[in-house]
């Protein structure tokens, strides 16, 4: 039963970061949803150069997912991946978005990205403790 409370926390882990990633695109197409980002410095689209950073965000909220996945043994790979350290680091940095989000000058980040980081956060610890 641990071990597949472990996956499903991974699961949510992959699919909020994901989500996330989604998000991080939408704001490099340009989508008017700057409010939600930078700790709301910005209104409606970001500048250029914010909108590019969307992308490495994406790219790297879509391997936290991937390592959780093969952390946990829901993914299996034919390579070897020092998932350990990154299931440490990715926890952290999850803290530490969860923490930014909620000290958002923005009422629009604070309210949909604080819990969003937050529940992910959670997952990530709850993979890092009982795994």
């Amino acid at each position: 039963m641990e071990e597949r409370s472990i996956q499903i926390a991974a699961i949510i882990v992959a699919v909020f970061s994901s989500g996330i990633a989604i998000f991080q695109v939408l704001l490099f197409l340009g989508l008017p949803l700057a409010e939600y980002s930078w700790g709301g410095k910005y209104q409606g689209v970001l500048p250029k150069k914010m909108r590019i950073m969307g992308l490495p965000s994406a790219l790297l909220l879509l391997f936290f997912g991937f390592i959780f996945l093969v952390h946990t043994k829901v993914l299996s790979v034919e390579f070897n991946l020092p998932t350990n350290l990154f299931v440490i680091l990715i926890t952290i940095f999850m803290g530490l978005n969860t923490l930014g989000n909620l000290a958002s000058k923005s009422k629009k980040e604070r309210i949909v990205m604080t819990p969003l980081a937050g529940i992910t956060f959670l997952s990530c610890l709850l993979v890092l403790i009982l795994n």
